[in-house]
């Protein structure tokens, strides 16, 4: 198993980011907000986990071994495959996936794309004992909800996007943003990201 790899980035997608090990280019398949936190040509250690398939080998990369092992617990359930997994840590941190299923919030697991209201009730039944109990503070939360605006900024701009650009997409989020800060949420980066990237498509 591959746990790690360390190295410059080479290349940052929407989906994916290149970092160069060993004069290899390492294919890594990361959420937005892992994505957000890279930049191409500086150092970069991901914690990794490698999916074998008959025809293909995929290496799925994590800011810390926290993502990974959530990511790694989430495939436990019938039904979870690595897509799933990863669209779920798009969506939510480790941290807020503990709280829902230790709270059994169905909502927060249907804003999951793929998962329906059936499949929620499913998961919550399989992995509220496995994922374990939250251990961020009210605090973190609260930091959470009120940094999204930087953490997107600084993602868009890593993906190639000028500052200004950047600004403007980044406000034309903020109100989707504050609708969920506004009902007690953490507006989550990879879904304001995808969001972003939408609108600066529109304006090209």
């Amino acid at each position: 198993m591959i746990a790690f790899v360390s190295g410059p980035v080479a290349a940052v997608a929407p989906d994916t980011a290149v970092v160069e090990v060993g004069g290899i280019g390492m294919a890594v398949q990361c959420t937005p907000n892992t994505l957000s936190g890279l930049r191409v040509g500086r150092h970069a250690r991901l914690a990794t986990s490698l999916v074998v398939r008959e025809d293909s080998l995929t290496l799925y990369g994590f800011a810390d071994d926290d993502e990974r092992q959530t990511f790694e617990l989430l495939q436990t359930a019938s039904g979870v495959g690595p897509r799933l997994a990863q669209a779920m840590l798009a969506v939510h941190t480790p941290d807020a996936l503990r709280r829902a299923f230790a709270s059994g919030d169905e909502k927060a697991l249907t804003a999951v794309p793929g998962i329906g209201k059936k499949g929620a009730q499913k998961l919550l039944l399989e992995l509220r004992d496995r994922l374990g109990e939250p251990i961020g503070s009210a605090a973190g939360a609260q930091a959470a909800a009120s940094g999204w605006r930087e953490q997107l900024h600084a993602a868009l701009v890593g993906l190639g996007y000028a500052g200004r650009e950047a600004e403007e997409a980044v406000t034309a989020v903020a109100p989707q943003a504050e609708a969920v800060a506004a009902q007690g949420g953490t507006p989550q980066v990879g879904q304001l990201l995808r969001a972003a990237l939408q609108t600066l498509n529109r304006a090209r």
